[in-house]
């Protein structure tokens, strides 16, 4: 693989890992509700979402998804499921004492990661993302699997860059929720957009 294809390869993740998603949105959350820290867990669940999806589609799962769209469709609809039961329960979500925001309740880890291990695999379309995107910059001439491990890696290192920004500004956001009427008005926003991303991904075509 060429420097300057590198580039553009790192140039297009850094744009599209920065846009607000169902990822993004979900650390924003956890960050508020339990901390930067513990929010970490949660990052481990959707970036061992994103390793899985990746690997699946370079060992040609993307392809099997073209082909089958029924198989497609019932991930898709999986998806759109999860992601609007998180809209509802964020929308539903109790207004809190400023302390608990801070703090946030005590949780498992391993709870936070498994939460956010579903919602990294509650959108299909990376699989298909990462079938149309990673072919642009593979050398069909040189050896497939560091080229694989090169993309692969720069992309979790941007990925994960971006889920540290979420994070931060989601600790920030804590301290101008403590009011209970803009606890509401978040969580309401939030169950919304979750809502709308399910929404969207209905609405998608493979």
């Amino acid at each position: 693989m060429a420097l300057h294809t590198w580039w553009l390869y790192v140039t297009a993740v850094f744009l599209i890992s920065a846009t607000p998603g169902p990822n993004m949105l979900h650390v924003m959350v956890q960050s508020i509700q339990h901390g930067p820290r513990r929010a970490m867990a949660t990052m481990a669940g959707l970036m061992s979402a994103i390793l899985l999806c990746l690997t699946a589609s370079a060992l040609g799962l993307g392809a099997l998804l073209k082909a089958s769209p029924r198989l497609f469709d019932i991930l898709r609809y999986a998806g759109v499921v999860y992601l609007i039961w998180l809209g509802i329960k964020a929308w539903r979500a109790p207004v809190t004492d400023p302390d608990a925001i801070s703090a946030g309740p005590s949780r498992p880890l391993h709870s936070l990661y498994t939460i956010g291990l579903v919602t990294g695999l509650s959108n299909p379309k990376l699989i298909i993302f990462a079938a149309a995107l990673f072919p642009q910059f593979i050398d069909t001439q040189r050896a497939f699997a560091p080229q694989l491990a090169i993309l692969i890696s720069s992309f979790v290192v941007i990925e994960s860059f971006w889920y540290s920004v979420y994070a931060l500004g989601g600790r920030s956001l804590a301290r101008w929720l403590a009011p209970a009427n803009r606890q509401r008005l978040f969580n309401r926003g939030t169950g919304l957009l979750f809502i709308g991303f399910g929404g969207a991904l209905f609405g998608a075509r493979a």
